[in-house]
Order: structure tokens, then sequence, then C-alpha cells
């Protein structure tokens, strides 16, 4: 048996079930050895497609995935999508062809390109170590959160596995949860004791299950009402003390109630600039503590009070079990009253700017929002436009907004979505991008219509990079370098075989809900041609803190 066949193999019985790619000479053999073995292969159009499909899946499955790319340009076609997930600490093996030779048209220094946007390079060495170092790779994705290149040089893929080395390994062993020192439990007990208007923000570290349970008993104990960043949320929906997301997508009220807090608790989450506002939501006398099971995390973006090592999960059942009785905390009756008709962007009032040619964006993502299945998963491509999607289309839980923004590229959106869409099946995807990346992407079209996802794709189509004509056009810059001719986006999307709507009142919304009530043979695609007049609320925020 080859090396690449072999390692193929041990990757599928490793507990990678899912691999997407472009398939090359390269990677051809490795790619077929895992389809045999039981992996599912996902085709895309282009790698850096691949590369956030499988980043998007892997996020909302709670597993590794792979891609699998062609040595050399393979790799660097991927590479956007690759920093998207090595930023974001996703448990990713990127499985890449090799070649060694410096001659070879296809050289480059794989090895310095996965150090350079944070991946951590690894090689296949030889036929007698092939399979362990392959099965070494899982485990340090999985264990470490980490996005692994695995290099397979040509040479060593066409070798063969000596007799003794063919032992395949098990899936390996699930992540320890790390336990909190007692001491940091006690302290934290502690603050809570004294806080009078805790507030808790929960991260990709609380998304696990059983976080939600454990972080709502220990707020209902403390009075604390319940954040979550822009990655976590949903985690709380439905639980009268949310206020939805902390950042620059806060609602006025969230801004109000987070920035009024005397403890911040972040749970899972780095409290970066994004989900504090560059430190504008917490006060001048808020006592301020992380929780995580990284100890490099704490204090990363900004200084804490106090700083716990631990797991989420174990840490806030430790809290528990401190005792102490039941504290009213934050948690009135007014501000139950607030939350509740205040907290949701959709019940914020707000001037309607649509006019027969184009439509608000806030008119159609509430409009959407009643009328797309509450049971969904939404990918969100970057821009202006972004914010809408984000908060105006409700998600049902944690697992339903896939959002792949630590690098901020735009062109992710439908490869987040398709990606997403895989790892729950049961849900209506939803792409929410802008025009720009909906172009960029545009080439993963044909995969949703390949794989026969019923996807609804939403294009809020400004007709140009609307974060540089709202961040440049009001100081008189030209903007001819970031607009563009209309495009009819409806039109390539037909082409690609899906059903498409133009969409500029909400009477054309009418379309959407015939689909809807369907039978969705085939994908959707709204080209929504929304104002221009203004940059997104969320986009204002974020340049004040430039």
């Amino acid at each position: 048996m080859k090396v690449a066949e072999a390692v193929g193999r041990a990757l599928s019985a490793s507990g990678v079930g899912h691999v997407f790619g472009v398939v090359g000479s390269g990677n051809f053999h490795l790619t077929n050895a895992m389809v045999a073995a039981g992996s599912r292969f996902v085709a895309a159009r282009h790698e850096g497609g691949a590369a956030t499909m499988a980043d998007a899946y892997a996020r909302m499955s709670g597993t590794v995935a792979a891609l699998s790319v062609h040595q050399g340009p393979g790799l660097t076609n991927a590479l956007t999508g690759v920093a998207e997930a090595a930023k974001s600490r996703t448990p990713l093996l990127v499985l890449a062809a090799e070649v060694t030779e410096p001659r070879s048209n296809f050289y480059v220094d794989q090895e310095a390109l996965a150090r350079a946007v944070g991946a951590v390079p690894v090689r296949v060495t030889s036929a007698e170590g092939a399979v362990g170092e392959a099965c070494a790779a899982v485990r340090r994705a999985l264990h470490e959160r980490r996005t692994v290149l695995l290099n397979l040089p040509l040479r060593v893929q066409e070798l063969d596995v000596p007799d003794d080395a063919w032992t395949w390994s098990a899936p390996p062993p699930k992540r320890v949860a790390v336990e909190a020192a007692a001491a940091d439990v006690a302290a934290l007990a502690q603050v809570l004791e004294r806080a009078r208007r805790p507030v808790f923000v929960a991260g990709r570290g609380s998304r696990a299950p059983g976080g939600r349970d454990a972080l709502e008993a220990v707020a209902e104990r403390y009075g604390a009402l319940l954040a979550t960043s822009a990655v976590a949320r949903g985690l709380f929906h439905g639980n009268p003390w949310s206020l939805d997301v902390s950042g620059g997508f806060s609602s006025p009220l969230t801004a109000e109630l987070i920035g009024a807090a005397d403890t911040i608790v972040g749970w899972g989450c780095a409290l970066n600039m994004w989900t504090m506002r560059h430190g504008r939501l917490i006060g001048a006398g808020t006592t301020v503590v992380q929780v995580d099971d990284d100890a490099s995390a704490l204090g990363a973006h900004r200084d804490v009070h106090l700083g716990v090592t631990g797991d989420v999960e174990l840490t806030a059942r430790r809290v528990l079990e401190t005792g102490g009785g039941k504290r009213q905390g934050y948690r009135t009756a007014d501000i139950a009253a607030a939350i509740a008709a205040r907290v949701r962007w959709r019940d914020v009032p707000y001037e309607d700017t649509s006019s027969r040619e184009r439509i608000d964006p806030r008119t159609l993502s509430i409009a959407l929002d009643d009328i797309l299945p509450a049971e969904r998963v939404i990918g969100v491509d970057s821009g202006n436009f972004m914010g809408y999607p984000s908060m105006y289309l409700s998600v049902p839980d944690e697992n339903g907004l896939c959002f792949t923004q630590a690098f901020q590229s735009i062109g992710l959106g439908l490869a987040t979505a398709i990606g997403a869409a895989l790892a729950h099946p049961g849900r209506l995807p939803v792409a929410a991008l802008g025009d720009g990346g909906a172009m960029m992407g545009a080439a993963e079209l044909d995969t949703v219509r390949r794989l026969g996802l019923p996807m609804v794709v939403v294009v809020y189509n400004d007709d140009a990079y609307g974060a540089e004509v709202h961040h440049f056009g009001p100081g008189g810059s030209p903007l001819e370098t970031v607009e563009f001719p209309p495009t009819d986006i409806a039109a390539v999307a037909r082409g690609y075989g899906f059903e498409a709507v133009t969409v500029r009142t909400q009477a054309d919304l009418k379309a959407v809900e015939d689909w809807t009530a369907g039978p969705r043979s085939a994908p959707l695609l709204i080209d929504a041609k929304v104002v221009r007049d203004r940059g997104a609320w969320w986009l204002e925020e974020a340049f004040r803190g430039h």
C-alpha cells in the first residue's frame, strides 16, 4: 500500500468524516483513499471556497474537518480561508501535496506559508512513520484547537508502507476539560457576591454542550444579565434576560445596560475590541473577569481584575457548588420590561428610507425574518451590510449563525453557509452577502446547486464596496474605485440553476414567500437593491475606534 492511500485511510479512521477541496494530481490518491474509507468528499469550485467550507463545517459540527489541496497553487489559492480558520482556532486539517525540488514550477515554502497565517505546519516524512504522523496531526488539531497544515511530499506519497505500519488509529479521545483552581473559583464567587449589576458575556468557549445551562444557572443565582459575542449569538435565545450580542452589533439598550454594569464576566470570550467596542462598554469602575481554558487568552485584549483558567461549564458548576443565596442583581422588573420591548434591533424605531428603486436593508431584513422558517443556519460575509442579517435575522440557538470574521475578508460568506448547511442538514441555510462578496464567491453557486442545498442567498446589493464608500465618501474622496455599474446578480444565479428574484420594494418579496411555501426544489437567490444613503450603524461604531 502506498503512503497516499495509507494516510487517507488512517485519517478517515481517525474520525475525519468530511473533506473539502479541489483535486489535482498531487492530492488525487490521498483524497480517493479517504472517500474509499468512508469520508465524504465535497468538491468546491475554488480552493478558497473549499477552505472556508471546511472551516465552517468544523465550527458548526464540533469535529475536525479536512481540506485537500494540490501542491503549490492549490495551497496558495486556499490561504485566505486557512488564515480565517487559523485566527479563529478552528480544528482544521489542511492536507497539502508538496514538492521539495526548488526548481519545480509548483515549489513554494509551504511551511513558511502556514506559519505566516497562523497555522501549524507538520510533515509526513517517511513511509514507516506516515500513519503515525498523520494521526498525530489530527490529535493536535483537536486537542490544541489549531489549524494544522499536513504537508505530504510527492516522493513520500509514492513509497510503499511496510506491513507493520498499517495499523489504523481510532478517533482520538475528546479534549480533556480544564479544571479551574479552587482558589480561582472562590475568588470568582466572591466577585459575584459583591456585584450589584453583573453582566455575563459568553463567547465561543461557551458553545459546547452544557455551557448554556451552567451559565444560566449561575446568572440566575447572582442576578446577571446575559449577552454573547457575535460568534456565540443565539446561545441564550428565549431567555428573558438575554441582551443578545455585546459590542458593535449591540442595540442601544444593550450597550446602555452593559455600559452600566459594575461587573462583566467573559466566559470563553476574548473581550476584544469588537465585543467591548474598543473598551467603551466597560465603565471606569467596572470589575472585569475572564474565564478561559487557555491561560494565554486571559488579559490578551484588555486588563482583567481576575483571570480564571478553566473550562466554562466546569467553572460555572464549581461556582454553583460554593453555595450562597439567590440575589436580585441586575434583574429588576423595569429592566425586564425594557429588554422585552427594546433589546432587539427590529424593535428599535427607524426612518424607513426605501424608495421605488431601492429597499432599506432594515426593512428587507425584518421582512425576511418573518418569511423564512425559524429553523435556520446563517452564514454572513463581511462588509458594510453585515450587521443587518447578523442582528435582524433571528437564530434559534448557538448553532444558528456561522460568523467567519476573524480575518474580515469579503468573499467567504457563501462558502461559510455551505459548510454550515452540511453540518446542520435539517435547517434552512441562509447565505447573507454583499454584492462585492457575492461576485467574488460566485463560483460556489455551482456547489450549492450540485449539493442540492435548499439555500436562500440574500445579496445586499448597493453596487459598491459600501464600507469604503461610507468611510471615505464623507471626506470628499473620489469613489470611482469602489463603485460599480449595476449588475444583474439574479441573472447570474439563474445561469447556475437557481431560482432568483430582484427585490426593490417589499412587494417583490412575495416571490420569496412563494418559494418558502413551495417544494424548494432549487436554491433561491434574492438580488436586493438596497439603499446606500449611509453606512451601517456598526460600521460607524467601528470607525470611531480607528
